[in-house]
């Protein structure tokens, strides 16, 4: 759990994702194409990830990718951010955590 809030504060928006996943494929893309750099964390490929997966599934992702953290917050997974996006209230997020400077 410690890593997990650890990495998620390093960066305004971090992704927790599977390099298999089709949903954290979309979540990325969403957020590259806003012109936000993420830092991501491909569970699948870490030594640690199963450690990391079972702490985001304990904070309440279910499924555990992609899991979205803005302003060391977590903000939820796929649904969320979708929902977030159609709303208009992501990009505000994005604005207030430093992601996005227009």
């Amino acid at each position: 759990m410690d890593r997990v809030a650890k990495l998620a504060s390093q960066k305004a928006v971090v992704i927790f994702s599977k390099s298999s996943c089709c949903m954290s494929h979309a979540i990325k893309r969403l957020f590259y194409e806003q012109g936000v750099s993420p830092a991501i964390y491909e569970l699948d490929e870490d030594s640690r990830g199963k450690d990391m997966e079972w702490a985001l599934m304990r904070l309440g992702c279910n499924p555990s990718v992609p899991a979205v953290f803005i302003g060391g917050k977590f903000v939820g997974s796929a649904n969320t951010v979708m929902t977030l996006q159609l709303n208009g209230s992501l990009k505000k997020l994005l604005k207030d955590a430093g992601a996005l400077w227009l």
